[in-house]
């Protein structure tokens, strides 16, 4: 495999059924493109479904739109139920939709925003879905993740919303290891099963529209600075396509660019936090996480001797 790991390295993907969320604009778009003009049928799980479909008609191949608003549970369900009632099965399950340095504000669940998004929703969606997975050789489902998983970072079990404190890095931070416990534990949940598998991907720092959030003194600095520090959105997607393409990828395994800092560059394995393979927290995140969404998996909990710390990855 050429170290430089591009499109031209995606395997024909016929007759596989792949779902990206936030597929209308930025990582999500390039990722369902990509995966379409091989040859995937794509569902673009989207919240304005205007802008879906203006996205659905720039792109080639079998590409549908399902509207989805990762801000309220309900949408999350009506879309897993519309999603079950039209597919028979699915091949990848891109968890890619996100927001980022959001103000303090709810979900209409009442989860602060980043968590509720980022997290929760899509951990709603892949619960909801993961049976029209799990008899697919070879299913996947990919959870996009960020660096900023490691900037004040950690599971804040007393105060989850941010009621009590709330900082736009801190809680974006929270959202975004989340992302990686959740796939951690979900990949040790599935490696019973021997057909799914759980992988996470980030994009280094990517041009796209997640900057609309940034603290107005941020945001200058960093609209100057981006021709130096960011990559395109098609660049940004490629850690997402190769973990959810590649087939020496395995699951548990973290893709995100290869240059220095992992913030630019073509996809390769990488790291995440040390606090991130922590399993207890995994397992405490994932019982708080179907407490506030209701959502229980098809997969049951293994031993956790056989799977130790930092040693997920499984296949």
């Amino acid at each position: 495999m050429s170290e430089k790991w591009t499109t031209a390295n995606i395997p024909d993907q016929r007759g596989r059924v792949a779902v990206v969320t936030g597929a209308n604009t930025g990582l999500g778009y390039e990722t369902a493109k990509a995966l379409a003009e091989r040859g995937a049928s794509v569902v673009l799980a989207v919240r304005n479904v205007a802008k879906g479909e203006q996205a659905a008609a720039r792109m080639t191949g079998d590409v549908t739109v399902q509207a989805l608003d990762l801000t309220s549970l309900g949408s999350v369900r009506a879309a897993a139920a519309a999603l079950r009632s039209r597919l028979d099965r699915i091949d990848l399950l891109i968890n890619n939709a996100g927001v980022m340095y959001t103000p303090k504000q709810t979900t209409r669940d009442g989860f602060e925003m980043q968590f509720g998004t980022n997290h929760l929703g899509h951990f709603a969606l892949t619960g909801l879905l993961l049976d029209l997975m799990l008899p697919v050789p070879g299913s996947r489902v990919v959870t996009v993740s960020s660096v900023g998983h490691r900037i004040r970072a950690a599971i804040h079990f007393d105060d989850l919303q941010g009621e009590r404190s709330y900082s736009r890095a801190a809680a974006y931070g929270q959202s975004k290891l989340a992302n990686l416990m959740f796939t951690y534990e979900l990949q040790r949940r599935l490696a019973a099963h021997g057909t799914t598998v759980a992988m996470a991907a980030h994009p280094g720092m990517s041009s796209t529209e997640l900057i609309r959030n940034t603290p107005a003194a941020l945001r200058l600095p960093l609209t100057w600075l981006a021709p130096l520090i960011t990559q395109t959105p098609a660049m940004g997607a490629l850690p997402t396509l190769r973990a959810a393409a590649d087939p020496a990828a395995l699951g548990g395994q973290y893709y995100g660019p290869g240059g220095r800092y992992e913030i630019m560059g073509h996809p390769r394995l990488v790291t995440s936090s040390p606090r991130s393979y922590e399993v207890a927290v995994q397992q405490r995140l994932w019982a708080a996480s179907e407490d506030l969404t209701g959502v229980k998996f098809p997969v049951m909990q293994p031993q956790r001797s056989a799977f130790p710390s930092g040693s997920v990855t499984t296949m």
